[in-house]
């Protein structure tokens, strides 16, 4: 069930407690007006989304909020013509945000949102974001940025207020999700987007087609929580200046190599893998001498990234711990990625028991259907021997295993409480 909060407005009366408007000469009434039309949408929210997870009753429920519907906007310089590029140029671009707390690295949608993409990219091109700031930040919500007027510390009372009513709409099927950049509107004004751009922190799934999206961050998403997290005062307006200072185009990187494809049974068993979870880490010891293609392919998963922000799916007391599911990813696998790294493995059967802190991959009734996702053994279970390939052990952390397993869960056994696999470290085992 969702609790919906609607944040308060400025009101002549707050906004004016010494004396009424009747007090007012005309020309301070009209400033007035003004600094609440300010005030009034700057928070631009038709609500504020306090949803609890899908995971039942959550203790600490994530804000999810409508990005500012920013008010009317003062008088802004004419820019120059903007370089234009095609949608294939666009398809082999990305932007990189040099920002004060780090880097985040947007691609982009030009397919769906070809204005949105050409406008913002042709800004980039000519320094245009260099020196703004991200403005106005909301934990686990959003964050936004791209006001040209907050170069300027002396007008912070404008931010949110500038670059603005430049684009048509180009609602498109893009969800927005974690990660999604998406271009900021003026109340009830569709038409109203510009140089201000706002990226998702969590899910928020009631903007969808109602703003366009047009990009996705794919690089950086830990920054993106830091300036999320920044202090922010009662209007979500960042209390710190956090600054893009440098923002630039470059080539979509050549695609990275496929992680231990070639990777030897030796070369294999020398890795080691941490799963650090939102109750503690765990240590894995592999064993490819049993099950190497098994092995490659968690290697492979988890050195890519892949496991980072999925949730230990399925807790059954007494028996196991479940992972690995891709799709409770924050942020959902790209085609390109499910191709390259998603696929299905021949059994590996193998005489390593199903002990307890055993690893073993988890697979529907097909004999080839295991595929990402693995399970953890919370005591013996010999009736899964050699009827699952088990790969590893866990040689650190089974005190996390048992905490995971003692989590309360729905009758689908599927936890009450989100449980996070936050990532996956692969290192070399030092001799």
């Amino acid at each position: 069930m969702s609790v919906i909060v609607f944040p308060k407005a400025t009101s002549p009366s707050r906004a004016v407690t010494s004396r009424s408007h009747a007090d007012l000469a005309e020309s301070e009434i009209e400033k007035v007006q003004k600094l609440q039309m300010i005030k009034c949408f700057l928070p631009g929210l038709c609500g504020m989304f306090l949803l609890t997870s899908l995971w039942g009753q959550s203790q600490n429920p994530t804000a999810r909020s409508r990005p500012a519907k920013a008010p009317v906007k003062p008088d802004t310089p004419a820019l120059a013509p903007l370089p234009t590029f095609t949608v294939e140029e666009l398809k082999g671009l990305q932007a990189v945000l040099q920002t004060s707390l780090g880097e985040i690295v947007l691609e982009f949608f030009p397919d769906h949102a070809p204005a949105h993409v050409n406008y913002f990219a042709g800004l980039v091109k000519t320094g245009f974001y260099d020196g703004t700031t991200f403005h106005r930040v909301i934990l686990r919500g959003i964050i936004q940025g791209g006001d040209p007027l907050s170069k300027d510390p002396s007008k912070k009372a404008l931010y949110g207020t500038g670059g603005l009513k430049k684009l048509k709409p180009e609602f498109n099927s893009q969800p927005h999700v974690r990660g999604t950049v998406s271009a900021v509107l003026l109340p009830g004004d569709p038409d109203s987007a510009g140089s201000q751009f706002f990226i998702c922190v969590s899910d928020q799934s009631q903007l969808n087609g109602e703003y366009t999206a047009w990009g996705q961050v794919v690089e950086g998403m830990d920054t993106v929580d830091k300036i999320s997290a920044a202090p922010a005062d009662s209007n979500q307006m960042a209390q710190e200046r956090i600054e893009i200072k440098k923002a630039l185009l470059r080539p979509v990187p050549p695609p990275k190599p496929i992680p231990f494809a070639e990777a030897t049974v030796e070369e294999m068993k020398n890795q080691q893998v941490r799963l650090v979870t939102s109750f503690g880490s765990i240590d894995i010891e592999l064993v490819p001498e049993k099950a190497p293609e098994t092995v490659r392919n968690f290697l492979k998963l988890a050195k890519a990234g892949l496991y980072n922000d999925t949730v230990w799916h399925r807790v059954v007391t007494g028996f196991v711990i479940q992972g690995g599911d891709l799709s409770t990813r924050t942020i959902p696998l790209t085609p390109e990625q499910a191709a390259k790294y998603v696929k299905n493995l021949q059994p590996e059967f193998n005489d390593l028991k199903h002990e307890r802190g055993v690893v073993s991959m988890a697979r529907s009734e097909a004999l080839d259907s295991a595929s990402t996702s693995f399970f953890i053994c919370l005591a013996p279970q010999p009736s899964l021997d050699g009827k699952y390939a088990a790969f590893g052990r866990v040689v650190a952390g089974l005190e996390v295993v048992d905490k995971i397993g003692a989590a309360q869960v729905f009758d689908n056994e599927k936890p009450k409480d989100r449980i996070d696999l936050l990532r996956a470290e692969v290192s070399e085992i030092k001799k």
